[in-house]
């Protein structure tokens, strides 16, 4: 469960993203809820939801749905914001390769580029400065959270595919 902040005190903002695709690549939505988050008590939700009518991939929108909650906290204070996303490549990318991305010039281990660069680099500028911890949660397991911005995700991807095919 990504309930882990609970009994924590204070004043924190807890997002949970995900991304969906109809085909991989094909159309796809993301979604994320925040939470304001005062010790056990939730002060508020926001939910952002987008699209991508293109062809987009599942990675793709997965970022996309912690890029959208982090341009709504853009202008928001230095509050610490725990990220909860069901997608390894997000939470590991964060927390383990970037900065070793970063070093060798936007390229992996193996002298590759890396892949969505365009969406890693606004996640950088995003989190400058910033407290964000980043946190996988296994997706499709019953957590309560996850579930709800699948849903919105599949829901934005759905609206996507209709928007392509009335093109």
């Amino acid at each position: 469960m990504s309930t882990f902040t609970e009994g924590s005190s204070g004043l924190r903002r807890v997002v949970h993203c995900d991304g969906a695709c109809i085909g991989n690549p094909g159309p796809g939505g993301w979604a994320a809820t925040i939470k304001v988050m005062d010790g056990d008590q939730e002060i508020s939700r926001t939910q952002v939801v987008g699209s991508e009518p293109a062809q987009t991939t599942n990675v793709r929108m997965e970022m996309s749905g912690a890029i959208g909650a982090l341009r709504v906290l853009r202008e928001a204070d230095d509050t610490p914001v725990a990220v909860f996303c069901d997608n390894e490549l997000v939470s590991r990318g964060m927390n383990e390769w970037l900065s070793g991305w970063i070093a060798r010039g936007w390229r992996t281990a193996a002298k590759k580029p890396v892949a969505n660069q365009d969406l890693w680099q606004e996640l950088v500028a995003l989190t400058a400065g910033r407290s964000i911890t980043w946190h996988w949660v296994k997706g499709h397991a019953g957590d309560p959270y996850n579930e709800e911005v699948d849903a919105l995700a599949n829901a934005a991807a759905a609206h996507a595919l209709q928007r392509s095919q009335s093109a």
